[in-house]
């Protein structure tokens, strides 16, 4: 087995020698995973896309994550989605990896993506901040973050000083004003101005399909629906076949650079997503996470998310102190819980002994908890009408 290791390690070394002659690009090649169970249109779309990547990047290794394939690329053969998933988060946290594209990945609360899309009045890309994950159940403190959460995908691409926008939905001119704040306090928001001749940087339809601001700033939940409309207006919706997909998983801590695909997205937006993944490895997006969220907090943030914050909180203090059950590892998903009710669900489960987290998943807010106590906590929540 050593020697067979070896030999391998050895065959690597060529390869990548030969690669880099060829190219002209010495050095180490950036590694993307892509997950390939999952896809509504097989696994071949899934393969198709990732060779497709490796074949115009030579600067890039493509790794495929599941069942035996015909392929020349890279293969790390698992049985199950489930089994997948797990792998891919070995991978990135032992540095195998430097980013993975997969679907249906539910990040903790606090984190959430960045989708990037090419806009159908000019064709100009455009980075939609957020699309999936939730990053707070506040709805303006999450849009306030969103924000923070777009520049660093942008500056990760390497724009260096990107215009931000903020799509006209309810909380709109709370943000506006919290994105004020931080630029008085000394924290650079390029904010934009609208096509539309009374201006301001409160976004209209017709900036969104111009693609005015380098980062549009919304909600996570308008963002997925505009994500599925960038990405198969042609199509009839059911084949996502433009855009670079639903982006990299941000927040303030997370170590991971993940990002998501729909089970709808055809071999187009597969390739896509991998080389948006490559470039944010190769422009340091997690130097650039911790150096913005730094920045960020200097300015004030956390003062500022707080008073966008207060009353909600105040609230939760006022509410009956609830111990938090022993930690336990949960992986199992408990949907149809509306995201303005999540963390009292996840509260209702601990008074009745149930270990439960927070997260959000592709079509919405999840709680999480351990395979072990799925039926018991899906009769809890029923029984405290958060689930039909």
């Amino acid at each position: 087995m050593a020697e067979k290791n070896i030999k391998n390690m050895i065959g690597k070394v060529f390869n990548d020698i030969a690669d880099a002659i060829e190219t002209g690009q010495f050095g180490e090649r950036v590694r993307v995973g892509i997950t390939t169970f999952g896809s509504e249109h097989g696994t071949a779309n899934i393969v198709e896309g990732a060779e497709i990547a490796q074949g115009r990047d030579s600067s890039i290794e493509v790794v495929l994550i599941g069942p035996k394939v015909d392929s020349e690329l890279t293969q790390v053969v698992v049985d199950s989605e489930d089994e997948g998933y797990k792998k891919m988060e070995e991978m990135l946290d032992n540095g195998e990896l430097d980013a993975c594209v997969t679907m249906h990945y539910s990040f903790p609360i606090g984190v959430s993506t960045v989708g990037r899309v090419i806009t159908p009045g000019k064709g100009k890309e455009m980075l939609i901040a957020t699309t999936t994950g939730t990053s707070s159940p506040h709805r303006v403190e999450a849009m306030v973050i969103n924000g923070i959460n777009g520049i660093i995908a942008a500056k990760a691409l390497g724009i260096e000083n990107p215009t931000v926008g903020i799509l006209n939905v309810d909380g709109a001119r709370q943000v506006e004003r919290a994105f004020k704040q931080l630029i008085d306090n000394g924290y650079e928001i390029n904010l934009t101005e609208s096509m539309r001749a009374d201006g301001g940087c409160v976004m209209r339809g017709n900036d969104l399909l111009a693609g005015v601001p380098d980062v549009m700033v919304t909600d996570t939940l308008t963002g997925n629906i505009l994500m599925k409309i960038f990405s198969s207006y042609t199509t009839g919706g059911s084949y996502e076949s433009l855009g670079y997909g639903y982006g990299p998983g941000i927040g303030e801590g997370y170590e991971r650079v993940v990002l998501i695909l729909s089970r709808a997205s055809g071999a187009p937006v597969v390739a896509n997503a991998i080389s948006y993944g490559a470039s944010l490895a190769k422009g340091k997006i997690k130097e650039v996470v911790k150096a913005e969220f730094e920045k960020a907090n200097k300015a004030g943030l956390k003062e500022i998310l707080e008073g966008l914050t207060k009353d909600t909180k105040k609230a939760a203090e006022e509410e009956e102190e609830v111990e938090t059950p022993p930690t336990e590892i949960v992986t199992e998903e408990i949907s149809g819980i509306d995201i303005m009710d999540l963390e009292d669900a996840v509260r209702a489960l601990w008074k009745e002994g149930v270990y439960a987290e927070s997260g959000m998943g592709c079509t919405g807010p999840v709680v999480l908890v351990n395979e072990g106590k799925i039926d018991q906590a899906v009769e809890i929540l029923k029984k405290a009408g958060f689930i039909a």
